[in-house]
């Protein structure tokens, strides 16, 4: 029995993508590194460490050797880049599905939480105005594990104080699919994790998951793939 939503956050309830790629870029630029929005899609659900790592591999196939300092001043750069971006960031620019799907699933009687790699989360939720509908928030402050690792939803789920088979996880990455499953919970898939075979209930829109919980209102459980929750 499902009795939680654990939510990523960039590409599911906000998007800020667009943010993030032109900070990367405007890095990638500056090492003469070709840099694209595929590739800053592979970097979703990435922490921002990683996603460093992986934009200097690709300087001519091998990775570009940095200091440690020149990584991290690479890295606060970048950060600044992106939090310039998010300042402008405003309510209205939720999706009024989003609040709608949120304050319904509360009076549904499910907990809700935000599982974020982004160390930038509070802040977001914070311009936002999201922070009331979550009873629970893990980013990556939090973590020392990036996706496809679990942590940052079973920390959720702990702090939920529910069990990770009792948690059902919204996703638009496949990194973030991979990690729902490894912690063993039902993964839900958005935008582009919505087509991923990994994915067992995939969703056009925010305000599908209300159909979600009709079928675990009626039936209880959810039967996907011989898996049930």
């Amino acid at each position: 029995m499902i009795k939680a939503f654990i939510f990523d956050l960039d590409g599911v309830l906000i998007s800020t993508d667009k943010y993030h790629y032109l900070a990367w870029k405007n890095i990638a630029d500056k090492l003469n590194i070709p840099f694209d929005e595929n590739d800053n899609n592979a970097l979703r659900g990435v922490s921002r460490e990683e996603s460093l790592e992986l934009i200097l591999k690709k300087k001519e196939g091998t990775a570009l050797s940095l200091s440690p300092a020149e990584k991290k001043k690479l890295l606060d750069y970048k950060n600044s880049l992106y939090r310039a971006s998010l300042s402008l960031l405003k309510p209205e620019n939720v999706d009024k599905d989003v609040r709608n799907t949120l304050i319904t699933l509360k009076k549904q009687g499910y907990k809700t939480g935000l599982g974020s790699s982004s160390k930038n989360a509070r802040y977001i939720l914070e311009k936002a105005d999201l922070f009331q509908y979550f009873d629970a928030i893990t980013d990556g402050s939090d973590i020392s594990k990036s996706k496809p690792d679990p942590q940052v939803f079973t920390m959720t789920a702990e702090r939920l104080n529910v069990k990770a088979e009792e948690c059902a996880v919204v996703e638009d990455s496949r990194s973030g699919i991979d990690a729902a499953l490894s912690g063993k919970m039902l993964a839900i898939g958005i935008g582009d994790a919505k087509d991923y075979k990994k994915t067992q209930y995939p969703i056009s829109f925010i305000k599908d998951l209300l159909s979600l919980t009709e079928i675990l209102k009626n039936d209880g459980f959810i039967k996907i793939d011989d898996m049930v929750f």
